[in-house]
């Protein structure tokens, strides 16, 4: 053989090592009933990765030759395959601290059906919580007046009862209202003489003066985080983690951290630095408290992930909650709340002048804007000021996003399409409030339009959905269920015409939820070129009963082409 021919062969051995390596895949699942949410090709047998990407989406014949010999070979053995679950809207930091606080959720999901469980629950924390003994306070989330026995909150003389000694915070399911004891009014400084804050109520006793310990809206948001203890970094860690591991055992490898604080904001990205999470973290900061603070200007806010980490925009609340009675409606609660008028509608979070402000900041600074709206009210404050700012300026694909939008009314929808704000709506009320509400928050004609999904799909308006948690649990199953059968606590179907197709509940889940992040080109569904997010199911949520769908397992949890949770398959 001459010179010549051997470099000739070199040539192409080296081609073919080349061709080689560029086409063998990391990664190959096989034998899988593939759900890709990508319209245009809708079910596949495998998947081939590549960095962490997706690298072809196919048969098991054309996905086996992309095997090599450092190939990784998953086989699904028939299991079920969809993207990663994007929550659209909850509480990262939240969700590490309803790991370690004392359990007052209601059945199905926890012990507490009466106030003698909530006292028992709390009686259990102090002996065996190391918060009680390292921090001296004692803290509890969830309880739920609405599935209580007595059909009440907790006062202070029921957590007097606990302890006189220690602190008792015991924060409602829904996040907007919270429980006191003695201890913790006298060391917050709140007594008789202490004022309503602007969208807030302290509770009065018989007397109309004496602090119950219940505490709605801004006057509990205002002590609530001063209850809180500075935990030490390593218990911050341990806090985050567990959170972090509800989510991906429930399929997400999205999450939205969705009121963020100043602490938790420079706490996040330091851990997501030093330690790392295996989830995707997008924080919106509270915008009223931060207003322009300068980490809101740094290299954080940004669409592309530090650490798997980045600020997408920012929070406002415009109203309450409707379970808390909170929310303001432009029509009376059915049954007012104690201490309150027929015509109790609720109230606004802060008046328009100053919500406008705010939205003008964000706006102009290009950050994407968050706002709670549960009532009708809100949503009109809402399109009202965003109408307000189109006028006066282009707000060209500003993508703010309606959360929750519980009571949307039928004739806000188009509103809501024209100005372009996405609606991010809460289904799971159906199951836990929904008896609620049609029986004591908003009566049966409003109660069954609660997060009207089927309104928004007339008018060709996309929307996702939510767990909110820790106000419950990241159960994505559970969303989905909530979303398809709108079945209530009692068994009755809560708006029929709002039902939603697996299908669609599961883009709300995935495209349109990575659409809502401004993600759509990298996440939300399985095709070529976007992230290796995936989860695998025991079931095919398009295939079982619809029924069953809230009692199939996430049994792997996979991001960026990384098994980052796994049961047996």
């Amino acid at each position: 053989m001459n010179i010549k021919t051997v470099f000739l062969v070199l040539i192409v051995a080296l081609s073919s090592c080349s061709k080689e390596a560029h086409e063998v895949a990391d990664t190959i699942y096989i034998n899988g009933n593939i759900i890709t949410i990508d319209d245009n090709n809708p079910a596949a047998e495998a998947v081939a990765t590549k960095g962490g990407l997706i690298r072809s989406v196919g048969s098991n014949k054309d996905i086996r030759k992309l095997k090599g010999q450092k190939t990784k070979v998953i086989d699904l053995q028939g299991k079920t395959l969809v993207p990663g679950f994007i929550d659209a809207h909850s509480h990262f930091a939240g969700v590490g601290t309803q790991s370690i606080v004392a359990n007052l959720l209601p059945a199905p999901d926890g012990p507490v059906n009466t106030i003698a469980d909530l006292q028992n629950e709390l009686r259990e924390f102090i002996k065996h919580s190391s918060i009680a003994k390292d921090y001296k306070v004692v803290i509890g989330f969830n309880y739920d007046d609405s599935q209580l026995k007595e059909k009440r909150h907790p006062n202070r003389h029921d957590l007097d009862a606990v302890t006189t000694e220690l602190p008792v915070v015991v924060m409602h399911q829904s996040g907007h209202l919270g429980a006191y004891n003695t201890k913790a009014l006298e060391l917050m400084g709140i007594n008789s003489e202490t004022q309503d804050p602007t969208g807030g109520v302290i509770e009065r006793e018989s007397d109309g003066k004496t602090p119950s310990g219940v505490m709605q809206e801004n006057a509990h948001f205002m002590i609530f985080f001063k209850m809180i203890p500075e935990f030490t970094p390593e218990d911050l860690v341990k806090l985050y983690k567990a959170g972090e591991h509800s989510y991906i055992s429930n399929g997400f490898t999205t999450v939205q951290e969705g009121k963020t604080d100043l602490a938790t904001l420079n706490a996040l990205p330091v851990i997501a630095e030093r330690i790392g999470f295996d989830v995707d973290i997008i924080s919106y900061p509270d915008l009223k408290a931060l207003k322009d603070n300068p980490i809101l200007h740094s290299s954080l806010m940004s669409k592309n992930y530090q650490n798997r980490f980045r600020i997408g925009g920012v929070k406002l609340t415009f109203d309450g909650s409707p379970q808390g009675k909170t929310a303001w409606f432009t029509k009376p609660y059915l049954k007012a709340p104690v201490g309150q008028t027929e015509d109790y509608s609720g109230y606004p979070a802060f008046d328009g002048n100053e919500a406008y402000q705010l939205m003008q900041l964000a706006y102009k600074n290009h950050w994407q804007l968050l706002v709670h709206t549960n009532g009708d009210a809100a949503i009109d404050q809402l399109i009202k000021l965003v109408e307000k700012a189109n006028d006066e300026g282009n707000l060209s694909d500003h993508r703010t996003v309606m959360i929750h939008g519980q009571f949307t009314r039928k004739d806000q929808v188009e509103r809501l399409k024209k100005l372009g704000i996405f609606p991010a709506l809460y289904p799971m009320h159906t199951f836990y409030w929904g008896d609620w509400h049609k029986d004591s928050v908003a009566g049966p004609e409003r109660a069954k339009n609660i997060s009207p999904t089927g309104w928004f799909l007339k008018n060709n308006v996309h929307f996702t959905i939510h767990s909110d948690a820790p106000v419950t649990f990241p159960n994505s199953m559970r969303i989905l269920d909530s979303a398809v059968n709108r079945v209530t606590r009692s068994g009755q179907i809560l708006g029929k015409e709002h039902q939603l197709s697996p299908l669609n509940a599961l883009k709300a889940i995935t495209i349109w939820g990575a659409y809502q992040h401004f993600e759509e080109h990298m996440k939300g569904s399985i095709e070529v070129g976007k992230q290796a997010d995936f989860v695998v199911l025991d079931s095919n949520p398009l295939k079982i009963p619809r029924v069953k769908i809230k009692d199939i397992k996430v049994l792997k949890t996979i991001n960026d082409d990384k098994t980052i949770f796994s049961s047996e398959l």
